[in-house]
């Protein structure tokens, strides 16, 4: 099974990371407050970096080692080769997906 490893920029400035073996799911999930209780206190923004081709145990592994990061390490993830998201090939973007979920859950979220 591919395992997913992504980074998420939340509405508080933090970053989120987290492994899935399905990212549109995963997704929804943080979106609406039924995934990790890290999103009860706040809102994901944008889906940042995504990085596949992982095993449950490598996942899990890189997960961890992404947490360690520095800040300032983690801001450099975006810009890097092993985002899936920077690919060409890659055609959906995850950040409108998190506005739907967001309006669904607050239509007051569109108000200008």
């Amino acid at each position: 099974m591919n395992w997913l490893v992504y980074l998420i920029r939340c509405s508080d400035g933090t970053l989120y990371t987290g492994i899935t073996t399905d990212i549109e799911r995963r997704l929804r999930e943080h979106a609406t407050g039924k995934g990790a209780k890290y999103f009860r206190g706040r809102q994901p923004v944008e889906l940042l970096y995504l990085e596949e081709g992982h095993d449950r145990s490598s996942a899990s592994k890189r997960e961890i080692a992404i947490k360690r990061l520095r800040r300032t390490e983690k801001d450099l993830l975006p810009a890097s080769t092993s985002n899936s998201l920077s690919r060409p090939d890659f055609a959906l973007s995850w950040s409108p997906l998190l506005r739907e979920v967001a309006v669904r859950q607050d239509p007051a979220a569109t108000a200008p």
